[in-house]
């Protein structure tokens, strides 16, 4: 038996660029590339349009039509975020929304001044002959009542929004839904019920699990974005319950959880969704299982692993939401790809864009087994080894080389052998780093933090002095390995990167482990693993 009881800990954000990319961050906080337009004069909005929900609430919506139009389909967005918080028109230009500034940006960015926070652009979506629908759901922005997000409440309500706007003179009678985040969240639900004018939907990076993908993903709690997301929205809108309170009260998956769970198998909408693999600290899970699990027969996945905010608004983003919306509401015959998958060699270099027929692509997994050397090998050891780390200090690593260009594209899986020296719970973080020339390669990440791993899990177990298994899911990604290229697998009980929000993953953040002294065992009896997928290339 071997024993290694000083682990490597390899600290990336410590290294390659680190203040480069610090000074990077500072600016585009100062000057977001971030550029707004007036709105196209083609465009006549209606401000505050009442709709009426079945109990005798009132929502409001601003409606946005072309001058001299007929009858047109319906694009609707619906989130609690206030349809009227717009960019506003300075001396010094316009006032944008402070997220454009703490949360960095990957590249410039073109909306109009009537684009509301992760919003369809009304002056690009309505010249290409849509209507377009922005919805303060109820209790938020000027609609009535007292709302509650994710509920079937409020899912009750955009149905009966649905079927309002499908009977309005300016409405050809088809609608569909489009935006990000709860702008997508909203549109499961609603879809599940199956209003008769719901024609497709388009969630573009939304998660379907919010204790899974969001508060509490693999039971280890989140408590940065989480926080800071129910206190912005329990100051803006009136909602219960309470969110923020609820996720603390509830540590474990309960009824109360699996309420706010859309019924994904009901949907069977056409749908475009995006899974973004940059987003894995709050959507990218859930975009993937959605896809996974809608009974749609027609149904596509667009992913990237760019920038969320640049890529929904860019051109070759809004082209693929056109055609799908334009096939289901227009009656035009675009050809959509099943998948349109997107690999990276690093952050800001795209390999490879091309059209598969499933999501994860057609491969094999290739397990590489941990040993007590810090490396892993393709054989099963032959002897048993361990390796010790402290949970809040230190992180344990193991290395693999690639022979030849390897593409890394599904979802990775770690199985394990853990021990604690006392009985105690533990959040276990599992992460994949790539090295090139002995230098970390970064990727995109959530919140815009551009120093992102590979790819990243985490489950919160109560561990034990005697070994157990634990398995850590990875998120999806899609990533190409050069011949050379280092792989390398990091396991620790504090999450991965730092929370400064000048070069670390600010503002997410996830409770650590006590501080214990943890064991990893591999070999015979304790077979501890990387399940890696490996896609067939060419």
């Amino acid at each position: 038996m071997t024993q290694r009881t000083t682990p490597t800990t390899d600290r990336p954000w410590r290294r390659s660029g680190a203040g480069r990319y610090a000074i990077e961050r500072i600016s585009r906080m100062l000057r977001p590339p971030v550029v707004v337009t007036p709105m196209d004069r083609r465009v006549r909005k209606q401000q505050d349009v009442e709709i009426p929900m079945r109990d005798g609430t009132i929502l409001r919506a601003n409606v946005y039509l072309q001058a001299g139009a007929g009858p047109v389909p319906a694009i609707l967005c619906a989130h609690p975020y206030g349809k009227d918080v717009l960019p506003r028109r300075t001396r010094r230009g316009y006032r944008i929304k402070p997220q454009f500034r703490a949360l960095r940006q990957t590249g410039q960015l073109y909306i109009s001044d009537e684009t509301s926070w992760e919003a369809p652009d009304p002056s690009w979506w309505v010249p290409h002959g849509f209507a377009l629908v922005n919805l303060d759901v109820r209790g938020s922005g000027r609609s009535d009542g007292v709302g509650s997000l994710m509920s079937d409440a409020e899912a009750q309500d955009l149905h009966d929004a649905i079927e309002w706007i499908a009977r309005q003179e300016w409405c050809d009678g088809g609608v569909a839904m489009l935006g990000v985040s709860y702008l997508a969240i909203s549109q499961y639900k609603v879809a599940a019920t199956r209003p008769p004018h719901l024609r497709a939907i388009v969630p573009w990076e939304g998660f379907t699990n919010a204790y899974r993908d969001l508060f509490y993903p693999g039971g280890v709690r989140e408590v940065g974005f989480s926080r800071l997301w129910t206190t912005l929205v329990r100051r803006s809108a009136r909602m219960v319950p309470d969110l923020g309170a609820e996720a603390a009260a509830r540590p474990d998956e309960d009824a109360w959880w699996d309420a706010l769970v859309p019924d994904l198998e009901r949907i069977e909408v056409p749908m475009l969704v995006c899974g973004s693999f940059s987003d894995a600290n709050l959507h990218t899970r859930g975009s993937f299982r959605a896809f996974r699990e809608v009974s749609s027969s027609v149904r596509h996945l667009y992913t990237h692993r760019g920038g969320k905010w640049a890529t929904f608004y860019s051109d070759e983003a809004k082209a693929a939401q056109l055609a799908f919306l334009q096939t289901h509401l227009q009656d035009a015959a675009h050809a959509l790809p099943r998948v349109r998958l997107e690999v990276r060699e690093r952050r800001d270099e795209v390999v490879a864009v091309r059209h598969e027929d499933r999501w994860p692509p057609h491969g094999e997994t290739r397990a590489l087994h941990l040993s007590g050397n810090g490396t892993l090998d393709a054989a099963v050891p032959g002897d048993a080894s361990r390796v010790t780390f402290r949970a809040r200090r230190e992180a344990a690593v193991f290395s693999w080389i690639f022979d030849e260009d390897t593409e890394v594209t599904g979802e990775a899986r770690v199985r394990l052998w853990i021990s604690a020296a006392d009985d105690t719970p533990l959040s276990l973080f599992a992460g994949l780093s790539k090295w090139t020339a002995g230098r970390f390669v970064s990727f995109e990440g959530s919140y815009g933090f551009g120093r992102d791993y590979v790819a990243t899990g985490s489950r919160r177990i109560l561990a034990t002095r005697e070994p157990q298994p634990v398995e850590i899911g990875l998120a999806p990604s899609a990533t190409l390995f050069r011949a050379g290229d280092e792989l390398r697998l990091h396991v620790g009980g504090r999450q991965l990167s730092p929370r400064n929000p000048l070069w670390g993953s600010f503002p997410a953040l996830y409770r650590s482990s006590p501080r214990v002294t943890c064991t990893m065992h591999a070999g015979p009896g304790h077979p501890s693993a990387l399940e890696l997928p490996i896609t067939s290339r060419g």
